[in-house]
């Protein structure tokens, strides 16, 4: 509650604009198994806060309060959770793909290997 879940579709459409930024928030072992929507940013959940914290000396540029931050991991679980945790960051512009890369492939959209 209180987050914006889009469909595959609704991100493809999102990822024309230069200003969203796709962030895949699975582990690596993930990636490797399952592939990555083309353009996307790892960034593993277990590191969100230190990449999104500008303060930090991990912060990854992708992570820019200015963009539209979208979030996606497996199956929808870790990435809903997870854009609470950026909202509670300061993050207004932040949203993820309900149902995961489960449902980018399921939407027959193209991954990468």
């Amino acid at each position: 509650q209180g987050i914006e879940s889009l469909t595959a579709q609704q991100v493809q459409q999102e990822l024309s604009s230069p200003n969203t930024v796709l962030i895949d928030i699975r582990e690596s072992e993930e990636l490797a198994e399952s592939g990555v929507i083309a353009g996307s940013v790892h960034a593993p959940r277990g590191m969100l806060e230190f990449y999104a914290d500008p303060s930090l000396p991990y912060h990854k540029p992708a992570f820019d309060k200015d963009k539209r931050i979208i979030l996606h991991c497996a199956a929808g679980g870790r990435s809903a959770l997870a854009v609470k945790t950026l909202q509670q960051m300061g993050y207004t512009n932040v949203a993820h793909l309900d149902g995961g890369i489960k449902a980018w492939k399921d939407a027959g959209l193209p991954i990468s290997q």
